[in-house]
C-alpha cells in the first residue's frame, strides 16, 4: 500500500470482519491498528505505533456464552473488535492492520483442539486463511472524521 496523499483522521472503535477458514476447531483472530511512520532521522527504518488491539477466539464468534467449534477447512465470519482510539495519520504514513492468531503474552495462548483451554494438555497448530473476494468481503472499519 502506498503512503497517505493526505492525513487522516480516525476516532472511534475498530472493527475488522474477517472470513476465516481453519485446519482447527478452534483459533484465535488478533488484530493490531497501527501507525506507520516513513524512515526519519530519528528511525531510519520507519517506526511502527501500535494504536490498538482486539482478539476473538473464534468459538465466541456469536455468542460468549454458548461456544461452537468450527468444522475444519469451512468458511466463517468473524468480526474482531479493539477499544476505541483516535490517531491524526500524517500525509506519509501508512494505515497498517496486522491480523494473526496469537498475541502472547498479551493474550492467552489457544491450543487449538476445542478443549478447555486452562487443561488441555495437547496443544497443535491451526494453519488459518484469511478470504477476500466479494464473496468473502474481508474488511477494517475506522470512524474517519471529516476535514
Amino acid at each position: 500500500m502506498r503512503p497517505l496523499q493526505e492525513q487522516v483522521s480516525i476516532a472511534g472503535e475498530v472493527s475488522v470482519e474477517i472470513y476465516l477458514s481453519s485446519s482447527a476447531k478452534d483459533t484465535d483472530l488478533t488484530i493490531k491498528l497501527i501507525d506507520e511512520y516513513p524512515p526519519s532521522v530519528d528511525f531510519p527504518q520507519g517506526f511502527a505505533m501500535n494504536l490498538t488491539e482486539g482478539i476473538r477466539r473464534v468459538r465466541y464468534r456469536n455468542s460468549y456464552t454458548e461456544p461452537e467449534l468450527m468444522e475444519p477447512h469451512q468458511v466463517y465470519r468473524v468480526t474482531v473488535t479493539a477499544p476505541a482510539t483516535a490517531n491524526l495519520f500524517a500525509a506519509g504514513h501508512r494505515i497498517r492492520l496486522d491480523v494473526s492468531s496469537s498475541n502472547f503474552p498479551r493474550f492467552d495462548v489457544n491450543s487449538n483442539t476445542g478443549g478447555t483451554i486452562a487443561t488441555d494438555r495437547i496443544k497443535i497448530v491451526a494453519e488459518n486463511t484469511i478470504h477476500m473476494s466479494t464473496d468473502h468481503p474481508t474488511s477494517l472499519s475506522l470512524q474517519v472524521l471529516p476535514g
